[in-house]
């Protein structure tokens, strides 16, 4: 919607994870050399925690980018309300294997038969787990237990745990110890800094073609920055609000003002309402002073931003209608 006001090829801040948009942050940058590296041992598990909206998805995506599909399959698995019975079976499905077979031993028999025939091509197996907090101990055993396929020489599947920061508890529970045993590398990808939550911004904008319109001030970045904390998902969220006001206002300059405009109709949308009154005051007649003042003043601002939007509108119908006329020619 705002991509053509300001001259954008793409939506810059979107919340699907789109590896097109992977910055490379100190935290982001660190995350992948460990997951290169689980990559490059070619075994064990790799476990990556961060809060909410950190980014561990993009760097997955980021990653399977990269992959040489001719030496390694990858898949990944992302509803992780499993009971440990339905935790293979995902497996198996994730995969692109048949997963019709009722029995626990038909569907154990063909992974097997899978991963070997993989190893014999020459290829590597690799399974992704997102939303790691969400598996119960039951489950966790089941997905260490298919790491005990392997050969003479090496193992025939590598596992990455990607989860909130919670799941930690879970593997340093004292049922859990094998698990950790085959644990090779875990990290915690934390928020960005002032420095980056700017970068990220910045880079986010540049992928989609920014070329400095709008302006946003230090000012700007610094707000964005405070409400934001440096996660990801809630950068992403503001900006889209942020760009879309200032679309619908024709604005072509963001300062403090501006964020905290939209920061302040964000928290008031996820703010619960009050309880219900049993009764409402009984009217008494008149207005308070100063209410049609200030009702009058909304008004006025409240016509502005209609007209402004009717304007916006009535541009994009004319742009269609000329579509729609060059195409009959």
């Amino acid at each position: 919607m705002y991509e053509s006001f300001y001259g954008l090829h793409a939506k810059p801040f979107q919340l699907r994870p789109d590896p097109n948009f992977f910055f490379g942050s100190k935290g982001h940058k660190r995350a992948m050399s460990y997951l290169e590296y689980g990559l490059s041992q070619g075994e064990g598990f790799i476990v990556i925690t961060g809060e909410v909206g950190a980014g561990k998805t993009t760097l997955v995506r980021n990653l399977f980018r990269k992959l040489e599909s001719n030496r390694i399959i990858a898949a990944q698995i992302v509803n992780t309300h499993l009971s440990s019975d339905d935790t293979l079976r995902s497996v198996v499905a994730a995969f692109g294997l048949p997963f019709d077979d009722p029995s626990k031993t038909g569907l154990l028999a063909r992974f097997e038969q899978f991963l070997r025939y993989s190893d014999k091509q020459g290829k590597r197996v690799l399974l992704v787990v997102d939303e790691a907090q969400n598996l119960t101990p039951q489950t966790v055993e089941e997905l260490r237990m298919l790491s005990n396929f392997q050969t003479n020489e090496k193992s025939l599947l590598q596992t990455f745990l990607l989860g909130q920061p919670e799941f930690r508890r879970t593997l340093h529970s004292e049922d859990m110890q094998q698990l950790r045993q085959r644990v090779i590398a875990t990290y915690h990808l934390g928020p960005m800094d002032a420095g980056e939550t700017q970068a990220y911004i910045e880079h986010r904008l540049q992928t989609a073609g920014w070329k400095g319109d709008p302006v946003i001030t230090p000012e700007a970045y610094a707000a964005i920055y405070d409400y934001s904390g440096g996660i990801p998902r809630k950068i992403n969220t503001l900006c889209d609000r942020l760009f879309l006001m200032g679309y619908l206002e024709e604005l072509h300059q963001f300062g403090a003002e501006e964020v905290g405009e939209v920061i302040k109709d964000i928290q008031e949308e996820f703010t619960p309402p009050p309880p219900e009154m049993n009764a409402l005051p009984a009217y008494t007649g008149g207005m308070p002073r100063g209410f049609a003042d200030t009702t009058a003043e909304s008004m006025e601002l409240l016509d502005e931003r209609l007209s402004k939007i009717e304007r916006s509108v009535t541009s994009v119908l004319d742009v269609l209608k000329r579509l729609i006329s060059t195409s009959k020619i």
